[in-house]
């Protein structure tokens, strides 16, 4: 009797050796495309952080009005940087862009004193923009304020079709794992169908069956999530030690929150499946396990 019963540990194990291992790889690739979502929409922070408006100021302006527009810019809410150019910054500018000397041409300066402003990233919004530009010419020392509107509806627009393109990409990938997960975890209990059989005959009830095939399929679920955790980590530290920008991308916090989604996916989505799979071959007849 102990070298069946050893064979039989033997298959249990390599089964479940296989269930895990099948889990951690679609938990690596949801790991990995949960990674990339949240680095693009850093990445579209960082995009609209870069949008912004040039505010020109009149000649006319005094040194305290200026002051007075900085001191404004430092606690308006809208605000993400602010740099103010004078007209002499503006003169040494053109000049080694062009390499044209305005002074010695036309003996004046023609240029004007201005402010680059830069936007929060949700303020990167025609009706924002819209409103802001508003309030700015309501001051007197503001001579135009420059929004570059076209751009930003141009880039809103491209980076809610990439999102759209990323969200529907994530969906399909999702329904794929869960199906791949549950499938592979219907084979496990499948296995040990005889099994479940044999201990309806001597009058266990369902919930004593059930229970430690859902509880080992939930722990080995858990265990793919660490494996699917490990590898992610391995890439996640290559990213950021040999390719420049990544640190910048991904922050502590998603880590612990794609971390968190793996654990609770892996662990559950293993036993709801497990809880299904037991119940159907609970249900069946002794001629039935073969057919089904």
């Amino acid at each position: 009797m102990a070298r069946p019963n050893k064979k039989s540990r033997i298959a249990f194990f390599h089964s479940d050796a296989t269930t895990v291992m099948s889990v951690a790889l679609v938990l690596l690739l949801l790991g990995i495309v949960a990674f990339l979502g949240l680095a693009a929409k850093q990445v579209t922070n960082n995009l609209k952080e870069n949008i912004g408006f040039d505010v020109v100021v009149k000649e006319t302006a005094t040194e305290a009005d200026v002051n007075q527009l900085k001191q404004m810019w430092n606690n308006a809410s809208y605000m993400s940087s602010v740099k103010y150019i004078s007209r002499e910054d503006a003169l040494k500018e053109w000049e080694r862009e062009t390499g044209e000397d305005l002074m010695e041409v036309l003996g004046v300066n023609p240029l004007s004193a201005e402010f680059e402003v830069k936007v929060k990233s949700e303020y990167a919004n025609t009706d924002s923009l819209n409103k802001i530009e508003y309030q700015l010419k309501q001051i007197p020392a503001i001579d135009s304020v420059q929004m570059h509107k076209d751009v930003v509806d141009t880039i809103n627009n491209n980076i809610k079709n990439v999102a759209l393109v990323l969200i529907a990409v994530a969906a399909v990938l999702l329904i794929i794992s869960v199906a791949l997960i549950n499938n592979t975890v219907r084979l496990t209990v499948y296995s040990r169908r005889f099994l479940i059989h044999t201990m309806k005959l001597v009058g266990a009830k369902p919930s004593f069956i059930r229970k430690p095939i859902v509880v080992s399929n939930a722990v080995n679920g858990m265990i793919a999530s660490v494996i699917a955790m490990a590898l992610l980590s391995a890439v996640l530290y290559y990213l950021i030690e040999f390719e420049a920008g990544w640190g910048s991308l991904i922050s502590l916090t998603d880590v612990v929150i794609v971390y968190a989604m793996l654990l609770a996916v892996g662990g559950v989505i293993c036993a709801l499946a497990a809880a299904f799979a037991a119940n159907r071959f609970i249900a069946l007849d002794y001629d039935e396990l073969f057919t089904k």
